[in-house]
């Protein structure tokens, strides 16, 4: 039977994707006895923000940062975001703590589950530490993935095995060439065979691609 924290999250449409009681070299804040990552997996999380809100308009970090807290609330915790920069907090590290994948040849989280297709939205910090059976990501699935397609699928040639062309990719996303990618999501992401039922659906996938474009302009 899973631990009712996890059920509470799942509940508010977020995914548990992985937990560990923090040791001094974590870089958690203190106080903290219990951190839990919690985030997107599929389409559930963006079907409440899209009811709470207007994707066409609204910010989904203003909205994650509302509806976590809420959660952090009514569970007795505290929350940091990944897109807090004052001080930067070390979610794929957290995420390796917290068993929850490996590192994909994209330089993304790769889960035994969800693949590709989730993303970190908070850590829940708990003042007290739970009895929830540690998680084991298993074997690396990239190291016997033939042929490893998610390098040789982005139309922009933007990934090899030792960097992201984020300059190739953003230019494309903004050409007629790029309408695929932006519709459907990113393609690197759709060839790898882990987790496809969870990939995002179309209005899921551009409201993402075009936040991540919106972003890269600012900078």
């Amino acid at each position: 039977m899973e631990h009712p924290i996890l059920t509470a999250i799942r509940r508010a449409s977020f995914t548990p994707l992985g937990w560990f009681t923090p040791r001094p070299e974590d870089r958690v804040p203190e106080g903290a006895h219990f951190v839990i990552l919690i985030g997107n997996a599929g389409p559930d999380m963006f079907r409440r923000f899209a009811r709470e809100r207007d994707p066409a308009r609204d910010a989904i970090d203003d909205w994650t940062r509302e509806a976590v807290s809420a959660l952090a609330r009514d569970l007795d915790a505290s929350a940091v975001y990944p897109f807090d920069m004052n001080p930067p907090w070390p979610f794929l590290t957290w995420a390796r703590r917290g068993g929850a994948g490996h590192v994909s040849p994209l330089g993304l989280n790769i889960h035994p589950t969800y693949g590709l297709w989730h993303a970190y939205r908070a850590a829940l910090l708990f003042p007290v530490a739970f009895d929830i059976p540690v998680q084991h990501p298993g074997p690396h699935p990239c190291q016997t993935c033939g042929g490893r397609p998610c390098l040789t699928a982005c139309p922009a040639g933007a990934f090899n095995d030792a960097s992201y062309d984020v300059p190739a990719c953003t230019a494309h996303l903004a050409t007629e060439e790029g309408r695929s990618c932006m519709s459907r999501g990113c393609l690197a992401r759709h060839a790898c065979p882990v987790g496809q039922s969870y990939a995002y659906a179309p209005a899921q996938a551009e409201f993402h691609m075009r936040a991540f474009l919106a972003a890269r302009h600012k900078v």
